[in-house]
């Protein structure tokens, strides 16, 4: 068995370029990867803190109008209503479908803006 005291020494007085090359020999002859400590134990299922980390309850939602559905027209007001659009912009935006009308609002924001256009016939999505 080779003395590793005797190799730990050796390795720390390699240059940056020989511990690199090391490396690269070492991934070669044993068939592995040399990655980094952190991201394998993120990798894995209860490494790390111990408990799994709780999804943040997200707070800012975008509304995205997937479909117009069949009242364009209404569709077209009520996206007036919710934005600072002019006429010209709400008609681009209605007809460039599926498009965010609304970005980082609330969620109760959202959940009104979402229930506006569906009166209408359009198909909304909160992201």
């Amino acid at each position: 068995m080779a003395d590793l005291e005797k190799l730990a020494e050796e390795i720390q007085n390699l240059t940056l370029l020989e511990a690199s090359d090391l490396v690269k020999m070492l991934e070669e002859k044993l068939g592995v990867t040399a990655a980094a400590p952190m991201a394998v134990a993120a990798a894995m299922p209860g490494a790390g803190a111990g408990a799994p980390e709780e999804e943040e309850e997200k707070t800012e939602f975008d509304v995205v109008l997937s479909e117009i559905g069949p009242k364009k027209i209404q569709v077209i007001k009520v996206v007036r209503q919710l934005t600072s659009l002019g006429l010209k912009e709400s008609k681009e935006l209605v007809d460039s479908a599926p498009s965010t009308v609304l970005q980082g609002v609330s969620k109760e924001a959202a959940e009104e803006a979402k229930a506006k256009l569906e009166a209408e016939g359009a198909t909304v999505e909160l992201k």
